[in-house]
């Protein structure tokens, strides 16, 4: 794997102290002073002034911003531009897409999962927005642009969202921006700079060294008849904001240098020890299926990965897991719970209509509680939709056998719940069990990823329920 970017977000509920002039500026002297070094800028705003500044010609964007969220290949939306910064096109319909994200860690996911190195810089909207929430999480360097005593009272919001998050405040630093120079004050603090830098000093902020000074010259370069968008370090370097543009961004090459690990690093590392820990989960999981179908004990799984069971159970202790097969679960549902008196063949229209509501169901058998106690003759049959509501239920007898012409055969319902219910001596152990049913063909399907969430959440729940 690459060695990590560096990210610098450009953050303020305030809007207008200039986070896309500092974005794409900062973006082009980090160029400038490293050229080796890449750089990558995207912005959340939907100005689309980063587009405007670097791209190059009138070409189709490879992707937005929007794909990183998405399920995009970081490295397929990056498109180099103008003064070799890459970046990703920006896009108009963010915030439709934002109300369907509620995870702050996803784009740091997506970062750690790139290819990317070298720094990568992100502009951001005037609001904590779950965009705005997403890149400050992803930050090394939050960079907190301030011009007035407003701004710089919204500055406690990202302190509170990174304290909540448990980000390490020592990432924000607040940077005076469109300080005009030629205001001057009488008393200790000599101008505005002064002052917002003691402001933020007594609310316990650090501050990046020095400021960006306000220049008519600078905002000229936003407005001209081809409608660009100039650089500082190309039309404005008589100006004192191309020193502060310098200054600022050798600060930020000393901090990157002496950054031990990057926090995409660090993220990358969790994924990796979350996705070993799910494996090992998985593993253990396994390691307690039954290799045949709890009710008749016909061989269900062969190598852990296909299998024709139809339904899968798991007890409320996690002990007991392990399959059904389809006319044996099937069998008892008619048998038990609608109280069939025929036996409902394969081809039965019942049968098919019965799967296909079964796709939406949980089934949990549970022993009768009893004078304190547990009943060991009878079951309490459960039928729970997704969202863990229960449809119906209902309560059958447990025989343990039915009588033939010169023997007695345990019954399939006493086979199941001997399994996974009752404990050596016949008397009900407490748990209770969760049936769901899969796709035939494959097991693994319910023991990882979404359904292994799914059905967990409704064990959980279901739990819950039963404890009250």
């Amino acid at each position: 794997m690459k060695h990590p970017p560096y990210v610098i977000t450009v953050s303020s509920e305030k809007g207008g102290v200039g986070k896309t002039t500092l974005a794409t500026n900062l973006a082009i002297y980090l160029k400038a002073l490293h050229e080796d070094l890449p750089v990558t800028l995207f912005s959340f705003d939907n100005h689309f002034s980063v587009d405007r500044m670097f791209r190059i010609g009138s070409g189709q964007a490879r992707g937005t911003v929007a794909d990183l969220f998405s399920g995009g290949k970081v490295e397929d939306l990056v498109e180099t531009g103008q003064y070799g910064v890459q970046f990703i096109a920006s896009c108009r319909e963010l915030e439709d897409l934002g109300r369907g994200i509620e995870d702050v860690s996803s784009l740091a996911g997506t970062l750690a999962t790139a290819g990317l190195q070298g720094m990568i810089i992100i502009d951001t909207r005037p609001s904590l927005d779950i965009f705005t929430r997403n890149a400050i999480y992803a930050a090394d360097r939050v960079i907190i642009p301030v011009k007035d005593a407003p701004s710089l009272e919204n500055c406690r919001h990202i302190y509170e969202f990174c304290e909540k998050h448990g980000i390490s405040k020592g990432t924000l630093r607040l940077l005076p921006c469109l300080i005009d120079s030629r205001i001057r004050y009488d008393g200790p603090f000599k101008d505005a700079y002064q002052l917002l830098k003691a402001y933020a000093i007594n609310r316990g902020y650090r501050c990046m060294e020095g400021f960006i000074a306000k220049s008519p010259k600078v905002e000229a370069l936003n407005t001209n008849p081809e409608g660009k968008i100039y650089p500082v370090l190309t039309h404005g370097r008589e100006t004192n904001v191309h020193l502060q543009f310098s200054h600022l961004a050798r600060q930020i090459l000393l901090g990157a240098r002496n950054c031990p690990e990057p926090r995409i690093a660090k993220v990358r590392q969790g994924m990796l020890e979350q996705q070993a820990t799910r494996e090992e989960a998985h593993q253990a999981r396994r390691s307690r299926l039954s290799g045949g179908c709890l009710i008749c004990g016909k061989a269900l799984v062969d190598t852990g990965v296909k299998t024709p069971a139809a339904f899968y159970c798991e007890s409320s202790d996690n002990r007991t897991a392990g399959f059904l097969e389809e006319d044996c679960f099937s069998g008892l549902i008619f048998r038990h719970f609608y109280r069939s008196q025929k036996e409902i063949t394969p081809t039965d229209p019942v049968r098919t209509l019965f799967r296909e509501s079964a796709q939406r169901s949980y089934f949990a058998l549970r022993p009768v509680p009893k004078d304190g106690g547990l009943d060991p003759s009878r079951l309490a049959f459960y039928r729970f939709d997704d969202q863990s509501r229960e449809i119906s239920h209902r309560i059958i007898e447990l025989k343990e056998f039915r009588s033939r012409f010169l023997f007695r055969e345990r019954t399939s319902l006493y086979r199941l719940a001997a399994e996974t219910l009752l404990d050596d001596t016949g008397a009900p152990t407490g748990n209770f069990l969760l049936v769901r049913r899969i796709e035939p063909g494959c097991s693994e399907g319910v023991l990882v990823g979404e359904p292994r969430r799914q059905f967990e959440q409704t064990m959980s729940r279901v739990a819950d329920r039963w404890s009250e």
